[in-house]
């Protein structure tokens, strides 16, 4: 059942990094984020519990910074004005 997390976790990381290199997502959507925070998340927790220290803080730092941009693009967007975007300029408004 452990290596099924593992599987889980790691295929987490691999599916948002192949759709973004596809050019599938960005990477800073809210899918592409998710992903990797549970993917490298778990897997952080897998290598704590297995004393496994370069793993550890790979995967952890993984998760750290999705967490921080997950968190920046939510705050983001929600504090952003909205404005309407202004559209074509006509020749006779130059």
């Amino acid at each position: 059942m452990g290596e099924l997390i593992q599987i889980g976790a790691a295929l987490c990381i691999l599916v948002a990094f192949t759709l973004s290199q596809l050019g599938k997502v960005d990477q800073k959507s809210l899918g592409y984020l998710v992903l990797n925070a549970v993917g490298s998340g778990v897997l952080c927790e897998i290598a704590v519990a297995q004393r496994q220290w370069g793993f550890t803080m790979l995967e952890g730092v993984w998760c750290v910074v999705s967490l921080v941009s997950l968190l920046h693009s939510r705050v983001g967007s929600r504090s952003a004005p909205t404005r309407p975007r202004p559209g074509p300029v006509s020749r006779s408004q130059r």
